[in-house]
């Protein structure tokens, strides 16, 4: 048995997801530690609470966003910039947890100060996450303006995690990587138990999902096309038309989306993943601002499973557009590749103590809190 600590971003549920599906395959053999900031300590720390997983919550970087619910460039900046004055103490407190439980890896998903730990302790450090795309993908097929800011972009994910052994990038985009990069393994997004034996079928309605927010043109548009549209993500409302609000709920959610046509959404990589792996068109809607999102709606257009259009400038005909296509969409659909669990845990397995790594790690269903509680520290 093997002791590794993971950190991760607390921005979106993206992270939580990918280190949860993770944790979930590695717990039964292995004692894992998760230092989670933000939305994913709040997502990540009740579904541990009584087991054997330990959740210790962390300061993190996170957006700051408008009254509009756009991503406020000033006062995430001024955030970023305090979260970086904590940084040296925040790594001293990740220290004398280290010390004292003697990790044998750490794992981080975009998260900046574990891997400074790991490499003034000389504990092996894996970089397994989405963002890394920025500095080991080929992206000379992306727009100009678009290759300009991956290339400021790829410039800070380096800056903020580096000095991994091996770089893991789970995406559901696989272009070539750049010259000169070594130790990257690309992989699909990370699949939850559920999404994985989900009953696929192709039914009439659709799945929109926002994070925060949609604008009303936005909704005006989906009321229009004469659809069933189940909408995720903007609490429940009285149905309009063809439009029924639906609250959050992580089963209801994956039922509807692995039997609906076609899903429209923000631009979300591990959302788009699931929704390709069950063989659903995207209609991708980057949010403002956010030019991952951007870059990740251009990815979905090259591999040609989808459409991609600004969130503030779709229109009713794009949407019939869309729809339009997804006969030809849907073959164009990669779905096995999709799946980036298993080639993830064959890295992992490396850079673990051999006699820890023996074992195959097996997928299952994610475990319920029927094991003995362990504490849940606060890092400050």
């Amino acid at each position: 048995m093997a002791k590794i600590f993971f950190s991760l971003a607390g921005e979106g549920r993206g992270h939580a997801t990918r280190v949860r599906t993770l944790v979930e395959a590695l717990r039964d053999d292995h004692q894992v530690t998760v230092f989670a900031p933000g939305e994913a300590g709040v997502f990540l720390l009740p579904l541990y609470q009584g087991t054997n997983v330990c959740i210790r919550r962390m300061p993190g970087l996170q957006f700051e966003y408008t009254e509009d619910r756009r991503i406020d460039f000033r006062r995430t900046i001024g955030a970023g910039a305090q979260y970086l004055g904590q940084l040296p103490r925040l790594i001293r407190d990740l220290e004398r947890v280290a010390r004292e439980e003697r990790p044998d890896l750490m794992i981080s998903d975009f998260e900046p100060a574990l891997p400074r730990v790991a490499r003034k302790l000389g504990i092996p450090l894996l970089s397994i996450d989405h963002q890394h795309f920025l500095s080991c993908y080929d992206l000379s097929s992306l727009p100009i303006r678009l290759r300009w800011h991956a290339a400021y972009m790829g410039w800070v994910v380096r800056a903020l995690v580096n000095g991994q052994r091996e770089t893991v990038v789970s995406s559901f985009y696989f272009p070539p990587l750049r010259k000169g990069c070594r130790s990257v393994t690309q992989v699909g997004v990370m699949l939850r138990p559920e999404v994985r034996t989900a009953s696929v079928f192709q039914g009439s309605h659709l799945v929109a999902y926002w994070r925060r927010f949609a604008p009303p043109r936005v909704m005006d548009a989906l009321a229009s096309i004469g659809r069933e549209v189940r909408v995720y993500g903007l609490g429940v409302h009285p149905r309009r038309g063809g439009l029924v609000f639906c609250q959050i709920d992580e089963h209801r959610f994956l039922e509807d989306l692995a039997t609906c046509d076609a899903l429209i959404s923000t631009a979300g990589n591990q959302l788009v993943g699931e929704a390709l792996f069950l063989n659903k068109p995207v209609l991708a809607l980057p949010e403002a601002r956010n030019f991952e999102q951007y870059l990740n709606a251009e990815f979905l257009r090259l591999s040609g499973a989808g459409h991609a259009v600004e969130l503030e400038r779709v229109t009713a005909k794009d949407l019939r557009l869309f729809l339009d296509s997804l006969d030809h969409l849907r073959p164009r659909i990669d779905r096995p590749r999709m799946d980036g669990l298993q080639p993830t845990l064959a890295v992992i397995r490396k850079h673990l103590p051999i006699s820890a790594s023996a074992r195959e790690f097996r997928p299952r269903g994610f475990h319920q809190p029927d094991r003995k509680a362990r504490s849940f520290p606060v890092l400050s």
